[in-house]
């Protein structure tokens, strides 16, 4: 009776899990919903201030900002990692962060030195435990990205940049591209990125690439410096914040999935324990009828 007793107690526990699981599955659908809102509501401004920040690029103005000078070498680079604060969303942040390990693996073996900036718990416990050089974090960043405490966070690698102790700075995060698939991306932030691929394209939507076979040249009002300062400025702040919008739409798709996954498995635990139980059961009742059996036979 002992094995039956154990049997009912791990098919309990497992349907409390169950009922967990299942939870965590409705909540995270709900949040999936609004998160994807947001993030398609964001992508039409950022990929158009990347287009015109891009061809500003190839443009001949009498004004250069820092974000578009070239660096002739890479000396030391910062990373802004974005990741999300909670777990239980499958592989979501070990993808990111296996990304980012391998690219700081490349910088190291080329002597640059790297600096990190982590949005996200899970991101600032991968960076304190590879023991790197962690100069901002921003955690707890809630179910909506807060653009103030962003630009705060990623200043000091901005500020660094401007100052020339970076020579370029690349930005961390995992694309939404369908309910079902979310990938990791790395690309440059600053300086201005020319001809590259749309970071926050879907496969399903069909955009271009941001083209750049011809020159571009604008007339600025008031003036050059005005103008350019501002956008650039648009520009980092729409990258962060879409960048941040991507993550936590991912964030809810992957954990509902893992969390559907979860739920099914559990289905699937409880009837082999049920099978078990029930033969386990079975046996114990026949070897009762059998003493019983063989008590009234000696009599």
């Amino acid at each position: 009776m002992a094995g039956i007793k154990e049997i009912r107690t791990k098919i309990k526990s497992v349907q409390n899990t169950s009922k967990i699981t299942k939870a965590m599955e409705m909540v995270a659908a709900s949040k999936m919903r609004k998160a994807q809102e947001r993030m398609r509501a964001g992508r039409p401004y950022a990929r158009k201030v990347r287009a015109i920040a891009s061809h500003l690029m190839q443009a001949n103005p009498d004004y250069t900002h820092p974000y578009m000078v070239e660096r002739a070498k890479l000396n030391a680079v910062g990373i802004v990692l974005v990741t999300t604060d909670k777990g239980l969303c499958g592989g979501l942040n070990t993808n990111i962060s296996r990304l980012v390990l391998a690219r700081i693996k490349e910088f190291e073996q080329q002597g640059v030195r790297v600096q990190a900036t982590a949005l996200g718990s899970k991101g600032a416990g991968l960076l304190n435990r590879i023991r790197a050089n962690v100069v901002s974090s921003e955690v707890q960043l809630g179910d909506a990205p807060n653009l103030e405490r962003l630009i705060g966070a990623i200043k000091v690698q901005i500020d660094d940049f401007i100052a020339g102790k970076l020579d370029a700075v690349y930005l961390a995060n995992t694309r939404f591209v369908n309910t079902m698939r979310q990938e990791p991306s790395f690309i440059r932030l600053l300086p201005l990125p020319t001809g590259l691929e749309d970071p926050f394209q879907s496969d399903s939507e069909g955009e271009e690439r941001l083209e750049t076979k011809y020159g571009w040249d604008y007339l600025y009002e008031p003036d050059s410096k005005t103008v350019i300062d501002d956008l650039l400025l648009r520009y980092v702040e729409g990258l962060i914040y879409q960048a941040v919008a991507e993550n936590m739409a991912s964030e809810q798709s992957a954990r509902m999935v893992a969390m559907k996954a979860a739920s099914d498995n559990a289905k699937k635990v409880i009837g082999d324990l049920q099978l078990v139980y029930n033969k386990t059961r079975q046996a114990a009742i026949t070897k009762e009828i059998s003493e019983i059996v063989g008590g009234a036979a000696a009599v």
